[in-house]
């Protein structure tokens, strides 16, 4: 490893398992601090307990996302056990599959769009600030390859990951406009191999086309597509939005 991140201080939403788990032992590697968040809170402890293993810092704090005011203790908490926020993942992510739109129920509709949407949001708000007072860092929201074409079956998945796209193009605007030094891109993961996929499925039949459709297009596993040279590439689409500011 080459210590791009040595010294620096890195959030991951999701980190207990798939992509996030990747990242989060990514960053660690590289010599940043972690901070794992998750509502896994079996699996959560074990990623960091392997990243001590490894003989580097992190650290498991339950969150669910949607929830506000746990955003301000998981900030406030992370800036007082490392001092600092350099960098934010925010991945935590939920897919909610239905054979057509005319069956989803708006209960799943805004349980997806709340923490898919709404947890990238809240995200932001909190850890911007933070970010702030350190200086400059770096945002990273996981959206889709959805989020760029759609697909079938996944209406509601796929709005809420365009909307991750846009909205972070909408930050990386709003961060150039001040010159507070921080990046801001959106990676679009095509299908990696993870256990979001299980969730997905409702019947052996569900189980078994899903087996068939990562088999046939998967695009990696979580820990071969988090690439060493540059965290935000994946195997698929990264999108950066890092507009530049304009002369006055």
């Amino acid at each position: 490893m080459t210590g791009q991140v040595q010294g620096k201080v890195a959030l991951v939403t999701g980190g207990a398992s798939g992509i996030g788990e990747a990242v989060a032992q990514l960053l660690a590697r590289e010599g940043a601090s972690v901070a794992v968040t998750d509502i896994d809170d079996l699996k959560g402890p074990e990623v960091v307990a392997g990243i001590k293993k490894a003989g580097h810092d992190a650290v498991f704090l339950h969150q669910d996302v949607t929830s506000e005011a746990r955003w301000v203790e998981v900030v406030t908490e992370v800036e007082k056990r490392f001092g600092r926020l350099d960098i934010l993942v925010s991945n935590a992510g939920i897919g909610i599959s239905v054979p057509s739109i005319v069956d989803m129920s708006l209960e799943d509709w805004r349980r997806q769009t709340a923490i898919n949407l709404d947890g990238v949001f809240l995200s932001v708000k909190h850890c911007l600030p933070a970010m702030r007072r350190t200086g400059g860092g770096s945002i990273i929201m996981m959206s889709s390859l959805a989020g760029l074409r759609g697909a079938l079956n996944l209406a509601g998945y796929c709005a809420t990951k365009g909307g991750v796209r846009l909205f972070a193009k909408a930050i990386a605007m709003e961060c150039a406009s001040v010159g507070d030094g921080i990046r801001v891109n959106s990676v679009h993961p095509g299908i990696i191999d993870t256990p979001i996929w299980a969730k997905f499925q409702r019947t052996r039949r569900e189980a078994e086309q899903t087996h068939r459709l990562i088999r046939k297009n998967a695009r990696g596993w979580p820990r071969r597509s988090v690439a060493p040279a540059s965290l935000p590439k994946l195997p698929a689409v990264c999108c950066i939005w890092r507009p530049m500011r304009q002369a006055t």
